[in-house]
């Protein structure tokens, strides 16, 4: 669900204070990702999803990328109407959860 490796690569890149910016700044930035998604006539939509791919990606959210690559997919071929919301918001808030309750070990870490 989440690339810790990834996670702490990145922290050790960019230093603690500046990880913690990042990841207030990734959650602001998915959250309003997916409040545009619900809002987006189909033809914008792959575009939406394939801004969420990339936010996650950067923050090692594998699952949710993955969910977000195959509605980009399948919006992509013009399948918008297959796109599977619902499971995209809950991949999403799953992803969330376990990134803010784990995180405290890597903190400590």
């Amino acid at each position: 669900m989440i690339d810790w490796t990834h996670v702490a690569q990145l922290r050790d890149e960019v230093g603690p204070d500046d990880f913690e910016e990042i990841i207030e700044i990734f959650l602001t930035e998915v959250d309003d990702g997916l409040s545009v998604l619900q809002s987006q006539a189909p033809c914008n939509m792959a575009s939406a999803l394939h801004a969420l791919r990339g936010c996650a990606m950067s923050l090692g959210f594998t699952e949710f990328s993955a969910v977000c690559q195959n509605g980009e997919d399948l919006a992509a071929r013009g399948q918008s109407d297959l796109v599977n919301l619902p499971e995209v918001l809950q991949s999403y808030a799953a992803s969330r959860a376990r990134f803010l309750s784990d995180l405290p070990e890597l903190r400590a870490g």
